[in-house]
């Protein structure tokens, strides 16, 4: 069952099982937020277990680009395309959520991002390989982020 994300209340459906499950929903409704501003975008997020293909796709990327692999339960993605930008997100039960921007015809700008919700830790598989920047959010709280950038074709 798919969740149109409300960016102007913050809820944690879909997100209940999370120890830092209202810094996450804060965090997936500052990312629709964005969207409907920018591109007029409705952010829809489905259960990750009816999301299995969504999943393989940003975890082969991890997996070849950095030879990352999460522990954390992943709960919800999103895939989509607007303009000539695919994003896809997943949002772990750690409070981890990972996105992945891929400009279908520009190689040169493709990157995989990280956010970090406030109340958690930075995930064992990303200690000392990523700097962290923070940003602070009405939603969210203080969001620290880092990405990099996809090199291959996916």
């Amino acid at each position: 069952m798919s969740y149109i994300v409300d960016f102007k209340n913050v809820s944690t459906v879909g997100l209940e099982s999370s120890p830092v499950a209202k810094a996450l929903a804060g965090l997936r409704t500052n990312e629709a937020r964005y969207f409907d501003n920018k591109y007029k975008h409705k952010f829809t997020v489905v259960p990750a277990s009816a999301s299995k293909k969504t999943l393989a796709y940003v975890n082969r990327i991890l997996k070849k680009e950095r030879d990352i692999e999460f522990a954390a339960k992943p709960l919800e993605t999103s895939s989509f395309q607007v303009e000539n930008i695919r994003w896809t997100y997943v949002f772990y039960e750690d409070g981890l959520a990972v996105n992945v921007l891929y400009t279908i015809d520009n190689p040169k700008k493709r990157a995989v991002g990280f956010k970090l919700s406030e109340g958690m830790e930075v995930p064992k598989e990303l200690e000392g390989k990523f700097k962290f920047a923070k940003m602070r959010s009405k939603l969210a709280g203080t969001i620290r982020g880092s990405f990099f950038v996809i090199k291959g074709e996916y």
